[in-house]
């Protein structure tokens, strides 16, 4: 698990524990008002000790929260040990008061109600039995001693306690399912989020890409050129070349439109194979290809436009018969502050001065600069 969403959860068990402990801390607060209004039958020692073992027990916990051990749990938040030890003294404190033991029924529901996201249906359940079993042993206990001042009272107290018991597991169980409903309605929204970026990725692929070579296609290339142009440093020149696929018309004629189509195709597999990773490549249009080489100078350009177009020569067609393939590059660079316009107008001036002068070249801008 990551450690920042670690550390986020036991944060957030921390606060809950901390409420938990101020329940405890205002359900001595009240036990100590019963005792000097003398509803609570114990000796001064006894509330004594008694109200340091729970807070003793609170302190345990603390330093398992705050030690990171109760990450070890299959609960970290340890939600049933914490219920079963408030009922613990919970039941303990019932069985030492008389008359106000109906004031303090109303912490019964109260422990449960911590549990009501955190436990299980049948820990649920199993914890509002715990309840009612021990307050009904306590009080036949003390009917059969003879104990209980009022036994129609006490009755009533168990029916009752009886009726909110059965509420809460009934309530519990609709939360319960509620949430179940919700998670797999999130869970199900979530695959249909997955599913939708999924498509948007395939749809943004089919925007950017030519179906037929596979390469980028114009748009995307003057996007991903002008995000790089925008990014250049003072120093750095960017190369680009426009490349045309010489007599294809002609190779169209002959042999057919799926001929060309291998032939393009094959010059993308050569293209692609003899660029280096970062060089961005895309389908111009028709048999016109473009090339951006970001970071080059004008030997580098160069010698990677004469290696496609040797590259592009050798290619054999498989059951094509098409002799003297070859391509024709017009190159130039970029530096900080040119206009791509401009540089493709000047690459394509370079492009027709290489097909002018006998195709199957590769010419330079600025060599008909320097001209």
């Amino acid at each position: 698990m990551n450690q920042r969403l670690t550390n986020a959860i036991q944060r957030l068990l921390l606060k809950r524990f901390a409420l938990a402990a101020g329940t405890y801390a205002l359900a001595l607060l009240l036990l100590w008002l019963a005792f000097f209004t003398g509803h609570y039958q114990e000796s001064v020692t006894g509330m004594a000790i008694g109200s340091a073992l729970v807070v003793l027990s609170q302190a345990a916990l603390f330093a398992v929260f705050s030690s990171g051990r109760n990450l070890r749990f299959s609960d970290p938040s340890l939600t049933e040990v914490q219920i079963l030890l408030g009922l613990g003294w919970q039941t303990w404190l019932i069985a030492h008061l008389d008359e106000a033991r109906g004031a303090f029924l109303v912490f019964y529901p109260l422990i449960l109600l911590f549990g009501l996201f955190h436990l299980s249906r049948t820990a649920f359940v199993r914890c509002a039995l715990l309840v009612f079993f021990s307050f009904s042993a306590i009080t036949l206990w003390e009917g059969y001693h003879f104990q209980l001042p009022d036994p129609t009272l006490a009755l009533l107290q168990v029916c009752v306690l009886f009726v909110v018991l059965a509420w809460l597991v009934l309530y519990a169980r609709y939360v319960q399912m509620s949430r179940q409903r919700m998670r797999q309605r999130r869970f199900a929204l979530q695959a249909h989020q997955d599913t939708l970026r999924g498509m948007m990725r395939q749809l943004e692929g089919l925007v950017a890409t030519d179906e037929l070579t596979g390469l980028f296609n114009r748009r995307h290339f003057l996007r991903l050129a002008s995000r790089e142009l925008n990014a250049m440093e003072a120093d750095v020149v960017h190369g680009l070349a426009l490349i045309d696929l010489d007599h294809f018309k002609r190779i169209n004629d002959v042999h057919g439109h799926a001929a060309g189509d291998q032939v393009l195709q094959a010059f993308a597999g050569v293209a692609t194979a003899c660029l280096r990773d970062g060089d961005i490549l895309a389908r111009y249009g028709g048999e016109e290809f473009v090339v951006l080489l970001p970071d080059c100078d004008p030997e580098r350009l160069t010698a990677c436009c004469e290696r496609l177009r040797i590259a592009f020569m050798d290619v054999e067609l498989v059951g094509l018969e098409i002799a003297h393939l070859s391509l024709s590059a017009g190159m130039t660079l970029l530096a900080l502050g040119d206009d791509l316009d401009d540089a493709l107008h000047r690459a394509d001036q370079a492009l027709y001065r290489a097909k002018r002068d006998g195709r199957n070249r590769c010419a330079a801008a600025w060599e008909n600069v320097d001209a």
